[in-house]
């Protein structure tokens, strides 16, 4: 893989293992778990775990999550991408999904979805995919709005793990509408 993409703002590159003081410091957070199942990690053994299961789907897929860099502090902010899910979520399997998850002090400052618009161009204008999808959990209102921003439209709402989730799609011709 190898390839960075670049934003206004961002860099989006591939995790490293270099990047386990990032991942350990967004994922031990108990409010960016929230609806997340609300199981933070608590070491940075667990950190360099995460990083190493992403780095495999990297080669066994083909595609996976970014790291988010930030193009004048070279700070870390979390990570960003496509994911190409092989189970089955919502009667749904071999699909791409979209996905971010930031460390807090950088929520709401449009960096989710300066990353998501970038990850739709790469996944529609590269990789030639035909749709793309998210979920998400529906008392996550921040995702919900990310999500339409960029233009996915909600499908339907379903149960996971005993938790509602909203799922959301947009195809190529929405795409190319909305550009």
């Amino acid at each position: 893989m190898k390839k960075v993409i670049e934003t206004e703002r961002l860099i989006l590159r591939e995790l490293l293992p270099t990047d386990v003081e990032g991942i350990f410091e967004l994922d031990s957070d108990p409010e960016v778990h929230q609806y997340l199942g609300n199981n933070p990690i608590k070491t940075r053994e667990e950190a360099a775990e995460a990083i190493a299961f992403i780095r495999q789907q990297y080669t066994d897929l083909g595609i996976g999550r970014w790291a988010i860099i930030d193009k004048q502090t070279n700070e870390f902010i979390g990570w960003s991408g496509l994911k190409l899910v092989t189970d089955e979520y919502n009667k749904h399997s071999n699909y791409y999904d979209l996905g971010y998850r930031l460390i807090k002090k950088y929520w709401g400052k449009g960096i989710a979805t300066e990353t998501a618009k970038a990850w739709l161009h790469y996944a529609f204008e590269t990789l030639k995919v035909d749709a793309v999808y998210a979920m998400t959990d529906c008392g996550n209102a921040g995702s919900d709005k990310i999500l339409k921003k960029v233009g996915l439209q909600l499908v339907e709402s379903f149960v996971l793990d005993e938790i509602m989730h909203n799922w959301y799609t947009i195809d190529r011709e929405s795409f190319e509408k909305n550009q």
